[in-house]
């Protein structure tokens, strides 16, 4: 028996495809993306169609739908969910409120195969690609779960999208795609640890979206410390990638820095990041190192923080303090991780 094609993985002119060869009208597949962006578990839910169509797509296709294994509402509003995949796998999504709406940063991978020594999505041994489906599910479940409509995405979650290449694309067009969930590119912001040969790629294909570095550190014997992408893609060549994405695109881009004691948040090293990043248009996010459990690294003191947000703008760089949402359930920036366990909490 063949396997059953994943149906949320098609995009709309493959869909139509599909239902032509099914001898079934055009606007079909307009239907049935819509009711899939709508977070249906089956198609006998899709209650437009006809029985025998139902029938039939029942026995050629799948339709993912996650589960919700625990869900933590932290005392901000941010609200973490751990999503069961059909493979036994899990993963976590964050839902946070801006006075601009709700944004999603979802995962595109179970567990993380880049192993930087900060965050605590690392886990080589059990990590595997998320299908189209499987990333678009986060924004389509939580959606569904928490009543509100969400209008912006960032793909900085568990796993690298880069390291996901193709299946990250497919989801972007899907999630873009008019009759679905329909958010735009300039909604989107994708966060990459540096992998240069898919960014340049990226360049070329010049979306509208935000690409955001994770860059943490101004000098290679520094990131390559808490980095090990940095020994393969080094900080000089990440930033010529950046400068030619920015030619391609004409998008600013966005560093995220996080800020550790002692190790990256001298006045040197703002010194050394601004001459970097010198001509660039770009954004500065400055975090403040969330604890990760295990980790012997500590977060920089406010009085540290600021001081190196000065030293940049003085230096003509744009740099801001980011706001640490949902640390009380593990839900900032580098806390998600690839959970194991399907026991409620």
């Amino acid at each position: 028996m063949s396997e059953k094609k994943c149906i949320k993985s098609l995009l709309p002119a493959e869909l139509e495809a599909e239902m032509l060869s099914l001898g079934q009208p055009r606007y079909r597949a307009g239907q049935i993306f819509k009711w899939l962006h709508l977070g249906v578990r089956s198609f006998g839910e899709m209650s437009d169609l006809p029985r025998s169509l139902r029938e039939q797509l029942s026995e050629s296709y799948l339709i993912t739908a996650p589960e919700i294994l625990r869900k933590q509402v932290s005392s901000d509003g941010t609200v973490k969910y751990l999503y069961g995949l059909a493979d036994g796998n899990s993963i976590e999504s964050v839902l946070m409120k801006y006075e601009h709406g709700y944004s999603i940063c979802i995962s595109t991978q179970a567990g993380c195969r880049m192993g930087c020594v900060f965050c605590a999505s690392y886990d080589p041994a059990r990590s595997r690609d998320l299908s189209p489906a499987e990333i678009l599910d986060q924004v389509l479940f939580s959606q569904a779960d928490s009543g509100t409509k969400i209008s912006n995405i960032v793909l900085m979650g568990t796993g690298e999208p880069l390291d996901n290449y193709e299946n990250v694309l497919r989801f972007l067009e899907l999630v873009n795609a008019s009759g679905g969930v329909n958010i735009g590119m300039r909604h989107i912001s994708l966060s990459t640890c540096g992998i240069i040969p898919r960014i340049y790629e990226l360049a070329e294909l010049k979306l509208q979206l935000t690409l955001s570095i994770s860059l943490h550190a101004p000098t290679n014997e520094l990131r390559g410390q808490i980095m090990p992408v940095n020994r393969t893609y080094d900080i000089r060549r990440l930033i010529e990638a950046c400068r030619y994405y920015f030619e391609k695109t004409s998008r600013r881009i966005s560093f995220e820095y996080s800020m550790i004691q002692g190790f990256n948040d001298t006045v040197s090293c703002a010194q050394k990041l601004a001459e970097l990043l010198k001509g660039l248009p770009c954004h500065v996010n400055l975090i403040p190192l969330n604890k990760v459990e295990g980790s012997p690294l500590l977060p920089s003191g406010k009085n540290a923080i600021y001081r190196f947000q000065r030293t940049l703008e003085e230096r003509g760089l744009t740099a801001t303090v980011r706001r640490s949402l949902g640390r009380d359930i593990s839900a900032s920036c580098g806390q998600l991780r690839r959970q194991n366990s399907h026991t409620e909490v």
